[in-house]
């Protein structure tokens, strides 16, 4: 059995026990972890268990580069603060309320976030959140936590992660030397920065192999 697989069975046989009240599950980690992957393929197995499941993109919470660009901030995306973290927030929060919830996706190849993009039903059963900044020590994102019903965390190697990162940006067509720099001058500090602000989650899952 493949390590996805056993994250997927971990994580799908704990829910299922929770009964049928809504829950909202956070999958963190830092970039390219597996989150989305993760995230992804959960949403298809409780499906197949005919329960309802939808993913929610923290990144779809990116602040446009225009604003990032006044902000100064253009080379730091992806850190915390070039998020529109009040916003995430307002949209957990808003996820318990019983009612239908619109949120934004983020296309990584046009670099933008699509707002409206996913709509979840209010009869939903699992929400699944996935992002780096979900179980993260620093202000406001400590106010995450105890909106979470289940959480998980899942951990890679740096070595790993940097190969990861960089491949990210080759598969857009940068050169080797552009993808180097991009993943070395911010991608990897920022996973860094999960890592070392990182709180305890329910689950710690280790070696996910599939980038995200």
């Amino acid at each position: 059995m493949d390590t996805l697989t056993q994250h997927i069975n971990t994580l799908a046989d704990h829910l299922l026990q929770r009964g049928d009240a809504r829950q909202i599950v956070a999958i963190t980690g830092a970039p390219a972890c597996g989150k989305s992957t993760l995230a992804a393929e959960l949403a298809r197995r409780l499906t197949a268990q005919r329960r309802s499941a939808d993913v929610v993109e923290m990144d779809g919470f990116h602040l446009d580069n225009a604003v990032l660009a006044d902000m100064g901030l253009g080379l730091r995306k992806g850190a915390p603060e070039t998020f529109d973290s009040d916003g995430f927030i307002r949209l957990i929060r808003a996820l318990k309320s019983g009612r239908d919830v619109y949120a934004p996706r983020f296309d990584r190849t046009r670099d933008l976030s699509i707002a409206g993009a996913i709509k979840i039903p209010a009869d939903t059963q699992f929400i699944i959140v996935e992002g780096n900044y979900l179980m993260f020590d620093e202000d406001p994102w400590r106010e995450l936590p105890p909106l979470w019903n289940v959480t998980a965390r899942l951990e890679v190697a740096m070595p790993e992660l940097r190969a990861r990162l960089i491949h990210r940006w080759l598969s857009l067509n940068h050169t080797r030397m552009v993808a180097t720099r991009r993943a070395e001058g911010n991608d990897i500090p920022n996973a860094q920065r999960v890592i070392d602000h990182a709180l305890p989650c329910d689950f710690t899952l280790n070696g996910q192999p599939t980038s995200s």
